[in-house]
């Protein structure tokens, strides 16, 4: 990809763990040539000044922080667009990825309808249960949850080069615009 191909990656971070894998997914794409943008989104961030944003949030009780939402309906609806979401769990097992695929569900009933993205990838992220309520302790535990790192770099990775190649396919047709 030439110098002109401009691309946010932009995240809402609760405790860092977002930000984190915004970084990684930074880096991949980064490395298919693209200028890429990895900030926190918020009132300041122009989406028009990118030819393609990937936009990501820690989700907290099935839903985006409101900043990512916020920076979500200033989008133009025009460029292309991915998602992404962090959470607790890992999307592993059938009872895990049937839960997984409800969670992005839900959390895309607080999008706009112009905007479905050309894919939302659910990741698990860092979890302490030390600052949840009881029941978030309870229900965590009957999943199967356990504290700690869970995020799953390998599949950051791949779905990260799954985009940054759907950019460069996207750069050789001309089908992404410049600012």
């Amino acid at each position: 990809m030439d110098a002109s191909t401009h691309v946010l990656v932009g995240y809402a971070s609760a405790h860092g763990s977002t930000a984190g894998v915004a970084d990684r997914i930074a880096a991949r794409i980064n490395s298919f040539g693209c200028e890429v943008d990895c900030r926190p989104v918020g009132p300041d961030l122009d989406p028009a000044a990118y030819d393609a944003i990937l936009l990501g949030s820690a989700v907290h009780d099935m839903a985006w922080l409101p900043s990512a939402v916020d920076f979500l309906t200033r989008l133009s609806g025009a460029e292309p667009t991915w998602f992404f979401s962090v959470g607790g769990l890992e999307p592993r097992g059938p009872v895990t990825r049937r839960m997984t695929r409800l969670e992005i569900a839900r959390v895309e009933q607080q999008f706009p309808a112009r905007f479905r993205g050309r894919d939302h990838r659910m990741f698990a992220g860092v979890v302490q249960t030390a600052g949840l309520a009881l029941w978030g302790r309870v229900f965590w535990r009957l999943v199967g949850g356990r504290n700690g790192d869970h995020r799953d770099w390998p599949a950051i990775d791949r779905w990260a080069s799954d985009v940054g190649a759907e950019l460069a396919r996207l750069r050789d047709a001309a089908e992404l615009r410049h600012p």
